[in-house]
């Protein structure tokens, strides 16, 4: 077996003892470096599948050690990630607010989106969420059981497969374990509210590798959050009305109830009446401290009542068994089990006006009928409503997603190949389910028109249980995705230059995929609230075969090429070819450069192919632009329906999608002019043609002539919902650099101290919103249409950077890490023209933690994350159902104290 030289620096960083999070660049040194140093044998490095030496990568990877996450209170994959300077947003339980068929939680390495980002454990593929489908819920990750984070940031599309656009995002468990640990960990917010957070995971292990042959080992980890609500924070309880950011964003739907009479109001020339629309508690406040009155309606507030942070629960399993055939062999097996159960919080249940949901003049709750106030004016007709539900409370809705992973693997050395070889099954499931606050639509209606439900206030006597008869609960959508897999890799020398060893790797992998989608139509159909009633179930399934090859090749002593080159082909799409070429050339011992090209191809996921058409209220409040242009009530428009209203848009899947194709490029260096001090600068280029998103609904109402097709109407010209399906829409253009800096300082009397820094400065983000349409620069402004989740636009930011200073001294360590993103402007959704101009602050997060571990067996951690209570920068951004702030750019939870405690048994 050939062995070569680690350098010191990586040896340090790889240990954790370089600095906080330990995020630095490999690709330093030639293998020769320190020679004076301990060998190490040649490893797998992730973005080759030729093993070698980490330090003679030629391709930029960040380095994130797991023991160091931990000391900073950091205990999901999600908020590790939220670290990494590449990664542009997150989508996150606070994403999921007011939203059904979501992701858990996702990295978007570039911006470009999560379904971009490759996640893998231990170099395969986890099972990719059933809603979305080609992105993985970080929720399912065990980080308790990882030893360390690899992310690849230039693209491996010709290593791992060609949807690796972004990045590949590989998470290494610890190869074995011995002996019984277990952790707790608790953290509390200091303000008051909610938010809160326990965790306890127990890992255990017996037999040695080497001496006995074997090794067993598991992990069970526990995490729950407690809910946090908008009201619990100030720059979320004021809702939808921000003055302060030219926001108003309320509901016509309200309670009480806002009604339109057909038959009374003014009268056009031919006698014909106008209509009138009102509310018989305006003129007094509207009663319900949710709403105002605003142009004798009383509009809801409905974003001052949701949950900002769901309430969580989520539990991970991994065991592993590994068994040594002999000194070159060894077999395993590893099983996977996740489950994340979630309960989202929101405003109470809607009935829109354009809904079908009447009062008759007969109902004792009638204006003027002796229990509702008279309204002047009436014709005595029955009313059209848009009511709002809040007496039967805030509707929860609950998800339940699972995930599993079963993998037999081999991997060993034989007639001189180094080889692998696995056999994958894995599995994703969600379970959506109306919990409370949800109600009957069609028992609405009945009781509306029996006269046993009152859409102005309190029920009368006789009526007070009605709520409880109306109430809908069950579950109304699942989804499940499956996928088998069978993977094959060998590689060796098969040939020696001058300059050294000429590396091939082989491979093959293929794989099956199955998604199906269930609407449950005994409760989807009887509530519009649940986005599904009408749709139909639908399922889906493809094949994916492939091979690839791999050159490592070393043209001179300090010139070293990769060549990769891999074949795909999709049973429903068709095939691909995807290279890859990377150089690194080391002129001097302390100085190194580096450069790659390759190209990517996504296909549609079966998700994006097959999703259900869901009808969905927007997560703003929209006008229509033919009844209310501008927001102003044309003819024929009534305020209540057509103004400032959460409109419907119907999602769902296209079987007319085509795949997304892509080149990257990266060009860098990376410096050690003194030991234990490194610093790397990586160019990136990327070009995305053919993304597939939805468009903004922002944008779709924002120009109801060029996107009039997309409005569909009713009978009487109201409008019924706004096409939202997925699309290809154009191309996007980003690029950028990445910076790398770690010292770790000698060792003092006072002990030693490191300094990190990785930061992320994107000089270019351009998108079309049609094909050969204009570019338009999402660049430090909120975008317009088609980047992020759910078309929802967003922000690129300038720059983000995590850097950290730590300290260690015999059993004490401390580290303070500071997080910083730069502002940008704000979507500006205000017709005042003194908002146009308004820009989201920058946001800067210091976390401080110390560790003490001098008692046998025994380490804690007492810690505190956003150590100055910062707020989140204002922002008025309507596409997130939450107003105030962003909460893919942002944490509402604020000052967070955390302790954590680890004890190893004997």
């Amino acid at each position: 077996m050939r062995i070569h030289v680690l350098p010191r620096t990586i040896r340090a960083i790889i240990s954790g003892g370089a600095a906080s999070l330990s995020v630095v660049s490999y690709g330093l040194m030639l293998s020769n470096a320190h020679a004076d140093d301990a060998k190490v044998e040649r490893v797998e490095v992730t973005g080759s599948s030729i093993k070698g030496v980490a330090a003679q990568s030629a391709s930029p990877i960040t380095i994130i050690k797991t023991e160091e996450l931990a000391k900073m209170g950091i205990t999901t994959a999600s908020e590790a990630l939220s670290r990494v300077s590449g990664n542009q947003s997150q989508f996150t339980a606070s994403s999921a607010v007011g939203q059904s068929g979501t992701i858990g939680a996702s990295a978007d390495m570039r911006g470009l989106g999560s379904n971009k980002t490759l996640v893998l454990l231990n170099g395969r593929r986890l099972p990719n969420s059933p809603f979305e489908g080609s992105s993985v819920d970080l929720n399912i990750i065990p980080i308790a059981a990882l030893d360390r984070i690899e992310i690849l940031r230039d693209g491996a599309s010709a290593i791992y497969g060609t949807d690796a656009i972004g990045g590949v995002i590989n998470f290494i468990t610890k190869k074995s374990y011995q002996g019984l640990t277990t952790t707790f960990e608790g953290s509390l917010p200091t303000r008051s509210g909610g938010g809160s957070q326990t965790r306890f995971n127990i890992a255990g292990g017996y037999g040695d590798l080497n001496q006995d042959g074997f090794n067993l080992f598991g992990i069970a980890d526990f995490h729950q959050q407690q809910p946090l609500n908008a009201a619990d924070r100030s720059f979320t309880s004021a809702g939808g009305i921000r003055p302060d950011l030219g926001m108003f964003q309320t509901s016509g739907s309200g309670y009480p109830a806002n009604f339109y009479d057909p038959g009374a109001g003014p009268k056009d020339d031919s006698g014909k009446a106008l209509g009138l629309s009102g509310n018989p508690y305006a003129a007094a406040g509207c009663v319900s401290p949710h709403s105002i009155p605003q142009g004798g309606a009383c509009r809801y507030n409905y974003a001052s009542v949701l949950g900002i942070v769901p309430q969580t629960k989520q539990t991970a399993l991994l065991g592993k068994g590994t068994l040594k055939i002999d000194d070159n062999n060894q077999v395993g097996i590893e099983y996977l089990h996740a489950e994340t159960q979630s309960m989202v919080y929101q405003a109470a249940n809607p009935f829109a006006s354009g809904e079908g949901f009447f009062l008759p003049s007969t109902s004792k709750y009638y204006p003027g009928n002796g229990i509702t106030p008279a309204f002047l004016g009436l014709s005595g007709q029955d009313l059209t409503l848009g009511y709002r539900s809040e007496l039967a409370g805030r509707r929860q809705d609950e998800t339940l997603n699972k995930a599993d992973r079963l993998l037999f693997s081999a991997e060993g050395n034989d007639f001189g190949w180094d080889y692998k070889t696995g056999v994958s099954l894995t599995r994703s499931t969600q379970l959506q389910r109306l919990v409370e606050g949800f109600l009957n639509d069609d028992l609405v209606r009945s009781s509306l028109e029996n006269g046993t439900l009152n859409p102005f206030g309190p029920q009368a006597a006789g009526d007070e249980g009605i709520y409880s008869q109306l109430a809908l609960r069950g579950p109304y959508l699942d989804a499940k995705a499956t996928t088998a897999a069978v993977d094959f890799t060998a590689s060796r020398e098969i040939a020696q230059l001058p300059a050294g060893g000429v590396g091939l790797a082989v491979g093959t992998s293929w794989r099956h995929e199955n998604s199906a989608f269930n609407v449950y139509h005994d409760v989807a159909n009887l509530s519009s609230g649940t986005g599904y009633a009408g749709s139909q179930s639908i399922a889906g399934h493809r094949e994916v075969s492939a091979v690839f090859t791999e050159l490592q090749v070393p043209i001179l002593k300090s010139l070293e090429a990769q060549f990769a080159l891999r074949y795909d082909n999709y049973s429903d799409v068709g095939s691909t070819t995807n290279p890859k070429v990377a150089f690194r050339w080391q002129p001097l011992k302390e100085l190194m450069f580096r450069t790659s090209y390759s190209t990517g191809f996504r296909a549609p996921s079966l998700y994006e192919l097959n999703q259900p058409p869901t009808r969905v209220e927007t997560g703003s409040s929209q006008s229509d632009p033919i009844l209310c242009p501008s927001g102003v009530v044309a003819p024929g428009g009534i305020p209540s329906r057509d103004c400032n209203q959460q409109m419907f848009k119907l999602k769902g899947g296209s079987k007319d999608l085509q795949p997304e194709k892509s080149r990257s490029f990266t060009v860098g260096t990376v410096v050690e002019p003194m030991k234990d001090l490194t610093l790397s600068v990586d160019y990136w280029n990327i070009l995305l043609k053919n993304q597939i998103t939805q468009m903004s609904e922002s944008l779709i109402f924002g120009d109801g002539n060029k996107y009039a097709a997309d409005f569909v109407r009713n009978p009487d010209g109201s409008l019924n919902y706004i096409l939202n399906p997925n699309l290809n829409l154009g191309n996007v253009r980003t690029s950028g650099i990445d910076l790398g800096f770690g010292w770790r300082l000698p060792e003092t009397a006072w002990g030693r101290f490191g300094l990190t820094l990785d930061g992320t400065y994107v000089n270019q983000y351009d998108y079309q919103i049609e094909q050969g349409g204009e570019y338009i620069s999402n660049l430090g402004k909120y975008g317009a249409g088609v980047k992020g989740f759910n078309g929802g636009g967003g922000a690129i930011f300038r720059w983000r950077h995590t850097a950290g200073i730590n300290w260690s001294l015999a059993s004490w360590s401390a580290a303070l890490q500071q997080t910083f993103q730069s502002g940008y402007l704000d979507q500006n959704t205000s017709a005042d023209p003194g908002y146009d101009d308004h820009h989201v602050g920058s946001y800067t997060i210091y976390n401080l933690s110390g560790t003490y571990s001098g008692i046998k067996n025994l380490t804690l951690t007492l810690g505190i994350k956003n150590l100055f209570n910062k707020n989140p920068p204002a922002s008025n951004t309507t596409d997130n159902y939450q107003f105030g702030y962003d909460p893919r750019y942002a944490d509402p939870l604020g000052r967070v104290l955390f302790l954590r405690g680890t004890y190893k048994f004997l």
